[in-house]
């Protein structure tokens, strides 16, 4: 081929190479340019298309073909590069992938061999001089220098990079993952891939060229030629797989890539960010710079190659360089495929023509652009090999079905990627001539497919990574100052008509999808909003009757739906304070309104649910012992175990007593107590009141109203119980209500000789008889169960009817079988299971400590026989006749107490009396009235009459 002019165009990224040699090109009348990459081919294509238009200029890769009948100007990928064409203009871009261990023999190639007949360009990095010095005699050399200056700007976070920048990775994985960390943090970002197809690049790219986002992440493919408006490039990895092994980047490597920052005559700057290292010095140094270490070799495969025979084929491609300047270059795959293709049978069978072995090396040039496996790769390049050398082509149906099988646009991008990956084979197998009955036709079919698929990936991809909200409001910032926000009836808040977050009683809960960036700018705008918002809902909430105001369990204030406050420990536990939930955006005044309405809420409800208590506490007639005692009460919010005030419960008069019962103060057994304040709604706030004067993490909720009896929880302290309205007794806790009503039962009943359960106390408990037995256990009695003959009632005879006439249908002498079956099997003996329950008090030895004087204070004690859960009696006063325990029994003649066993004892603690085996009689000692029991009173008067 005649040589024309030939000049090596080199300097560093950013000097306008390839826009010269697109300009020299169209100079000429005919010319050839060789990219890099199909990417960039295409963006140059599209360039010389609008200044040439369509019908003159061709573009060939390998996977698409565009060729026009007066084709002038052809853009092509440097393994794509027609040969023979005789173009007055030829350029090589990117010289310096002659050194590249995969794809460097191609270069190498079009280095040594293509020329334009007037002009040829090489374009690329100034290592390459002193190679394309010794290789190319003839070639000139300009240098042109950067239009703007690179600077090192460290490692910065991702969260804090600056806008405009690029994110490089060097895997898939990589990438996806800082993509949706941008996406988190920055709203979104744009994905650039080399394997992505054009369409889905360009479709990208336009989002980030647009302003749509602000990041782009990408792989190295950016490092060639893609000129695009970035300011910052940063690493998030220096090291990559490059087909072998990980190794680091070289410098060279490094100074391509972030040369693609800074544009035109504006400045760049490159660093690092994420898990990747800061460079060393000496590489800042020379990307700064642009000085890099020469190319000392480049990749040389021997193009000259013979088809006599498969040996002969793969021995030239084997064959070794004669120039010191190059190096046969690992093996590639398309020699590995060779190899492996003429090792089968059916493969060698065919090889009978050096026409075959032709066509068997140029399948195996189609790139394994599914990345399976090579075993997979290999079958499928024999079954092509075997179409191509049978029928002559590949079988319409049978590449019809394999195109079917990938034409869908359903799946994630994972999976629309591997079909992109897949169609790209087909799509190169439709481009070869001669390979399909009908090219026009499956060139069509083929692209439209990838195109297909193309759009579903840009839109996976912009779905993933791209918040579509955040470009809009992104885009509106930066055209005006102010953005636009409304509030609708729901309380949703929306910004330039974009979903921005929901007032919730007077907070702003903004949209949690938001990036931090972006948050801060829905924020501003929103409360411009919603400012005038917070004090229409301010004065409403004021005027709102307590009816749309609750509290819940946990101490929270509710306005409706909304949390709107909180209650926090006052002076006093019935006298809580608020805090209102007001955003710092609403203002003072706001602020305040919802408290002071919090505020009265909560007091009148405190006033309205304890006012029996509250009236006691106001009463100036309480003095002396009374008055204490209702102090005592009103501090324990109106409910008190006994056994922790029974000293101050025996120093009460009868008109101490009846002072405080008028206020409904009932002195229970086991319990004083308010009964007013046993209903579900004042003990719920018990609970609360309670709770939150004590600054307890988690408050105890109050049991569903109705239950008699509840399970008890021994991790559950006893006082949680006693403020809820119950008293633990076994395995559960009974409601105290209707615990005193069952001790007026078992207050008439002998515990000493034994009673059995009535059904007054199984229907005041609502348990079954075992049920009842472990409540009672837990009250201080001992149960033994027993059996014995059910007692079936005398059932009462119906008069016999008459028949008609008066006469009386006559019995029949004998019975049917099946009623004497019937009269046998009710006549057998039934049993039934009973209970004598015994009051069991636990010996001296056993007994704990005596309570505390607050409710609080108690201590938990154990089941069945704990001194808190005995009758009152039990304990410190005498017995009555039949062993009952008798409450506020006096002391003994010679005034020393009696012991809690309820017998009267001797000096030095023995019993009074010998002891014979003759019959004994017993009579029970006087006992005093129990002044907080009426019927004991009436019982009492009606002996005296």
């Amino acid at each position: 081929m005649a040589e024309g002019r030939i000049t090596a165009v080199l300097g560093p990224t950013n000097t306008g190479k390839t826009h010269y040699a697109i300009e020299r090109m169209l100079a000429h009348r005919t010319g050839v340019i060789a990219l890099p990459l199909r990417l960039l081919a295409r963006e140059v294509y599209d360039r010389i298309v609008k200044a040439r238009g369509p019908s003159v200029v061709a573009l060939v890769t390998g996977e698409e073909r565009i060729v026009p009948e007066r084709t002038q100007y052809w853009v092509c990928t440097t393994e794509a590069m027609p040969d023979g064409i005789g173009a007055d203009f030829v350029a090589i871009d990117e010289i310096q992938l002659c050194a590249d261990p995969d794809r460097g023999h191609v270069f190498t190639e079009r280095l040594l061999s293509a020329r334009g007949l007037h002009e040829t360009l090489f374009l690329g990095s100034e290592t390459m001089r002193g190679a394309i010095a010794a290789l190319v005699p003839k070639a000139q050399f300009t240098r042109r220098e950067r239009f703007s200056t690179l600077t090192w700007a460290g490692s910065k976070k991702t969260s804090r990079m600056p806008p405009r920048s690029a994110i490089v990775g060097f895997s898939v994985d990589n990438v996806y993952a800082v993509a949706e960390l941008i996406r988190r943090q920055k709203g979104g970002c744009a994905v650039v891939m080399g394997a992505l197809s054009p369409r889905t690049r360009n479709a990208q790219v336009a989002l980030y060229q647009n302003g749509d986002v602000d990041y782009l992440v990408a792989t190295d493919a950016i490092g060639m030629g893609l000129n695009l408006d970035i300011d910052h490039v940063a690493f998030s990895a220096t090291a990559k797989f490059d087909g072998r092994r990980m190794r680091h980047l070289f410098p060279h490597e490094i100074g391509q890539i972030a040369g693609r920052a800074g544009r035109h005559t504006q400045s760049g700057t490159f660093g690092v960010t994420g898990e990747a290292s800061p460079l060393p010095p000496e590489v800042i140094e020379a990307v700064e710079e642009h000085r890099f270490a020469p190319i000392q070799r480049l990749q040389w495969r021997n193009p000259r190659l013979e088809f006599g025979t498969a040996g002969r084929l793969i021995a030239g491609l084997e064959a070794m360089p004669q120039s010191e300047w190059l190096t046969r270059g690992r093996e590639a795959d398309d020699l590995r495929a060779l190899k492996t293709l003429v090792e089968l049978p059916e493969v060698r069978d065919r090889l009978r023509h050096p026409s075959d072995v032709r066509r068997l090396w140029d399948v195996c040039r189609i790139p394994d652009f599914r990345s399976i496996s090579e075993a997979e790769h290999a079958t499928l390049l024999a079954r092509i090999f075997g179409f191509l050398t049978g029928p002559g082509h590949v079988p319409d149906d049978w590449l019809a079905g394999q195109i079917a099988r990938i034409d869908r646009t359903q799946g994630d991008i994972d999976a629309l990627s591997k079909r992109l990956a897949f169609i790209r084979t087909w799509t190169y197998v439709a481009q070869r001539q001669g390979w399909v009955r009908d090219e026009s036709h499956w060139r069509e079919a083929t692209r439209a497919v990838e195109d297909r698929l193309s759009d579903a990936l840009h839109g996976a991809l912009t779905q993933r990574f791209v918040d579509r909200r955040t470009s809009v409001l992104l885009r509106r910032l930066k055209q005006k100052e102010s953005l636009v926000a409304e509030v609708n009836d729901k309380g949703e808040v929306t910004v330039e008509g974009e979903f921005a977050g929901r007032l919730e009683g007077f907070r702003f809960r903004q949209d949690g999808t938001s990036s931090p960036d972006e948050a801060k700018m829905l924020a501003r705008a929103a409360y411009e909003s919603l400012r005038p918002e917070f004090h229409l809902r301010a004065d409403r909430f004021y005027n709102a009757p307590d009816t749309e105001m609750d509290f819940t369990e946990q101490g929270g204030l509710m306005w409706g739906n909304s949390a709107v406050g909180k209650l926090v420990k006052g002076a006093d536990p019935l006298k809580p304070q608020v805090e209102a939930f007001v955003d710092d955006e609403a203002g003072f005044d706001v602020a305040e309104k919802v408290r002071r309405r919090l505020q009265h809420f909560i007091d009148r409800k405190v006033a309205t649910l304890f006012d029996p208590l509250l009236a006691m506490s106001r009463d100036e007639a309480l003095t002396g012992l009374a008055r204490g005692f209702a102090f005592r009460l009103v501090e324990n919010l109106g409910v008190l175990p006994r056994e922790t005030v029974a000293a101050e419960v025996k120093e009460l008069d009868q008109d101490a007593r009846g002072a405080l019962r008028k206020h409904g103060v009932r002195f229970g057994q086991y319990t004083i107590f308010q009964p007013a304040l046993l209903k579900p709604a004042p003990t719920r706030l018990r609970l609360v009141l309670w709770s939150l004067y004590e600054g307890l993490d988690e408050f105890p909720e109050s049991p569903p109203p109705g239950l008699v009896t509840i399970p008890y929880l021994p991790e559950v302290p006893k006082a949680h119980y006693m403020l809820a309205g119950y008293r633990p007794a076994g395995a559960r806790a009974i409601r105290i209500d209707m615990l005193e009503r069952l001790a007026d039962i078992l207050r008439g009943q002998d515990s000493r000789a034994g009673f059995e359960a009535t059904p007054d106390m199984l229907s005041i408990t609502g348990m079954t008889l075992d049920q009842f037995a472990d409540l009672m256990a837990g009250l201080g009695y001992k149960g033994e169960r027993g059996e014995r003959p059910r007692v079936r009632p005398v059932a009462v005879p119906a008069p016999a009817p008459e028949a008609e006439g008066g006469v009386v249908n006559p019995i029949p002498e004998e019975a049917s079988p099946l009623a004497e079956a019937a009269a046998e099997a009710v006549a057998e003996p039934e049993t039934e299971v009973f209970v004598t329950f015994t009051w069991a008090p636990r010996p001296r030895a056993e007994r704990g400590p005596r309570p505390g004087r607050a409710m609080r204070e108690a201590a938990p004690q154990a089941e069945g026989g704990a001194a808190a859960q005995r009758p009152e009696g039990a304990r410190r006063e005498p017995r009555r006749e039949g062993g009952k325990p008798q409450r506020d029994a006096g002391k003994r003649e010679g005034g020393k107490p009696q012991r809690d066993g309820g017998k009267p004892q001797g000096k030095g603690g023995k019993p009074q009396g010998k002891r014979d085996d003759s019959p004994r009689s017993f009579e029970a000692r006087p006992a005093r009235v129990d002044p907080d029991n009426p019927f004991a009173v009436l019982a009492t008067l009606r002996d005296k009459i």
